[in-house]
């Protein structure tokens, strides 16, 4: 064969735009659009050059380009997007020629000056998906940019593509006015140890209602991590934060403070489940592994397991036997009573009346379906404790024994529970056994050394139980494991500061608190006490008639007896302190 002949292949990111209603700018006015759109091409392909692309055709109102590299290309992308904006804010909404843009990596074929291949059509499908004046991306593209350039991107799932076998995963590009704010705006530094954070797994499946299993199984890899004491885990709470949103994996992990990151994808069909999973260093951009997974729906129990060890091998984390004994302990073989397990903590994590209501049937289907599955007595526990606090019982006493009697069972079937010893240590805290819940709470905290809420928990503890030096390291703790985390973490936090006499940083926290829930009548409460504790009268007064104005009815006498103070001189202070502020 000639060289002539010879077919030249290259791995190449395709650019292709197109004129959003072209024809029917055509129609209502052809000289203005021919002439716009010759201007336009000048533009983009000056630009194109400039960041070392090529256009290679331009057929009608169709633009063509070549890039070696896809951040060229994307970047190329936004800057003509951004320089076509400006343009366009000239003329009216009706003469404005608006580009889509699509972007895709791909295998091409050289013909001269000219390409084609499946990497040009898929390019060409992606931009049809793009609205006027956007762009969007295919999945490779997306892997090879998302940590390499300061932009959002916002998946739009996967779509069909014409003569292509299997579904593209497309990303839309977020420009400069769409881009996301941090949620954390402290800089967290990184730790001393290995530290992850797993993104909530994004549903691919048909039905959107399947979105409590692929959220189940990433409650159930962080879990699983969580037991690992040579790491360090960022919480559920602060993971799922970014659920939805349009952030950077790199800003995710600078944020959070973590080295790894962990994301997936799940789509379930029948009997059928396609997981894919993959760690990104995001100190370096390095793709450590990535794996898909096509698996009966029955094998989702080992699949979690070979997903947490596998992470934990790519992360060089030494297990001790113990934590091996420990790491998928309390779980269930029957996919039934799981998937009720699922559909128990997304209701839970709702936090409504209504939504506790439903987890608690699912809670008890899931034990009727496998009376040996501890997770779901702790499930059932957590329903109860969460009536209790949030005001929901209709009988704390009743609330009160069935927490004491879900955890016992849990704890029956299977000691190394975590939350189950948490939730039996605030039992005997409210039981005013106070060395018996420090007990426990170490206990959860030993099993769970990432464990954000057990640790909260045990700061709790120690407050009541006449500790506060020691409530202030395993609150920070706390917090570090979970820097977007609800707002009881930092009222605890408040409470140590204030009785150890810091009524500075018990203020600063107690407004974290507020800030997070501001109809919360306990954050109030305990600003109220720091001010008083610190002479501050005046404004105690002030934000007790902001209490006042939350919750008309409420009983100072009532809420102080739900203090454990282990401290009877610190409990009659604690009340001093509200009625000094006027709740009498």
């Amino acid at each position: 064969m000639s060289n002539d002949n010879k077919v030249i292949r290259k791995l190449r990111a395709i650019l292709s735009a197109d004129v959003k209603g072209y024809s029917l700018l055509m129609a209502d006015d052809e000289f203005h659009t021919i002439e716009t759109l010759k201007k336009y091409r000048r533009m983009m392909s000056d630009l194109i050059q400039q960041h070392s692309g090529r256009v290679v055709d331009n057929p009608g109102d169709n633009l063509l380009a070549e890039f070696s590299s896809a951040v060229d290309a994307v970047n190329a992308s936004v800057q003509i997007q951004n320089r076509l904006k400006k343009e366009n804010a000239k003329f009216i909404e009706d003469k404005r020629l608006e580009f889509r843009i699509g972007v895709n990596i791909g295998d091409v074929v050289h013909d001269g000056d000219r390409v084609y291949g499946e990497g040009v059509n898929i390019a060409a499908r992606i931009e049809g998906i793009a609205y006027a004046g956007g762009i969007c991306i295919s999945r490779n593209t997306y892997d090879q940019v998302k940590d390499k350039m300061d932009l959002g991107f916002e998946c739009l799932g996967e779509h069909d593509v014409k003569n292509i076998k299997e579904p593209v995963r497309v990303y839309r590009v977020l420009m400069d006015t769409e881009s996301p704010k941090p949620l954390i705006e402290e800089q967290l530094e990184l730790p001393d140890k290995p530290s992850i954070a797993v993104l909530p797994f994004t549903n691919m499946s048909v039905d959107p209602a399947q979105e409590y299993f692929s959220d189940g199984l990433t409650e159930q890899i962080i879990n699983g991590l969580c037991k690992v004491s040579n790491l360090l885990v960022i919480a559920r709470n602060s993971s799922f934060a970014y659920k939805g949103k349009a952030i950077s994996v790199k800003q995710i992990a600078r944020e959070l403070g973590v080295r790894y990151i962990l994301e997936g994808s799940v789509q379930r069909a029948g009997d059928r489940i396609r997981v894919t999973a993959q760690l990104i260093d995001a100190t370096t951009d390095y793709h450590m592994w990535s794996e898909n997974y096509d698996r009966n729906l029955e094998d989702i129990f080992a699949l979690q397991d070979e997903i947490t060890m596998k992470l934990i091998i790519e992360m060089q984390v030494n297990l001790t036997s113990g934590e091996q004994a420990r790491l998928w302990a309390g779980g269930t073989t029957n996919i039934h009573a799981y998937d009720k397990w699922a559909r128990t903590m997304e209701c839970i994590f709702q936090r409504s009346e209504q939504s506790i209501a439903k987890a608690r049937k699912f809670a008890e289907e899931a034990i009727e379906l496998d009376p040996m599955y501890a997770f779901a007595y702790v499930a059932l526990a957590y329903t109860h404790f969460i009536d209790l606090i949030w005001g929901f019982s209709k009988s704390p006493l009743l609330s009160f024994e069935q927490i004491e009697k879900l955890s016992e069972k849990a704890l029956e079937l299977n000691d190394s529970l975590d939350y189950a010893h948490s939730l039996l240590g605030l039992i005997f805290l409210f039981k005013r056994q106070y060395d018996e819940a420090i007990k426990e709470g170490e206990k959860a905290v030993s099993l769970n050394p990432n464990g954000a809420d057990v640790l909260a928990m045990l700061g709790l503890t120690l407050n009541f139980a006449g500790e506060p030096k020691r409530a202030i390291p395993i609150l920070e703790k706390a917090i570090r494991l979970n820097p977007i985390p609800p707002s009881h973490y930092f009222n605890h936090l408040s409470i140590s500061y204030r009785l150890i006499g810091n009524f500075k940083r018990s203020i600063k926290m107690c407004n974290k608190a507020i800030s997070i829930e501001p109809n919360d009548v306990t954050h109030y409460v305990a600003l109220v006490a720091t001010y008083v504790y610190s002479g501050q009268k005046k404004k105690a007064r002030e934000v007790a008639a902001k209490i006042i104005k939350i919750n008309p009815n409420f009983s100072p006498v009532e809420f102080a007896n739900r203090m454990p103070y282990k401290d009877k001189a610190e409990y009659n202070r604690f009340v001093d302190s509200l009625n000094k502020a006027g709740l009498n």
